[in-house]
């Protein structure tokens, strides 16, 4: 994309060899960032970034990302507290995903009051979901508002 502040792509070796970052982005401009633990390395979170979130978490070092439900940019901590410090940011072979290792400041990364968003184990053929931890590490309620 000509409207980023990453270089443009090269071929496929380029890409998938080179020392380039040329992040692709999807037809809505955005590339899947999955945040893990950078002690644990517990997955936390799955979000979006754009070009302009992207280049912001890199400059701040810490995770801002798109919200889709939103349309704006999310510095993940400006309402709650709860920032992610960017420790280590990975891409793959194809640089359409980013990975990033995060020491998550605060009670928790997801919504709900949980310390991550993966909470949930699904098991069995039939989909069943248990709980990979008891309860909420914060009040969703008391942080965000009321909805």
């Amino acid at each position: 994309m000509s409207d980023t502040p990453f270089p443009a792509r090269g071929d496929k070796k380029q890409v998938e060899e080179g020392l380039n970052f040329t992040p692709k982005f999807d037809s809505d401009g955005l590339i899947p960032a999955v945040a893990l633990d950078a002690t644990t390395r517990e997955p936390l979170m799955l979000a979006y970034m754009n070009a302009e979130s992207l280049r912001m978490t890199l400059e701040k070092g810490e995770a801002v990302y798109w919200s889709r439900s939103r349309q704006e940019l999310w510095h993940k901590g400006a309402t709650s507290g709860h920032v992610q410090k960017v420790r280590e940011i990975r891409t793959d072979c194809d640089q359409d995903a980013i990975v990033m290792f995060v020491e998550q400041i605060g009670a928790g990364a997801c919504h709900t009051g949980r310390s991550g968003c993966f909470y949930r184990r699904i098991e069995g053929p039939d989909g069943t979901l248990t709980l990979t931890e008891e309860g909420r590490s914060f009040d969703p309620d008391a942080v965000y508002g009321g909805a």
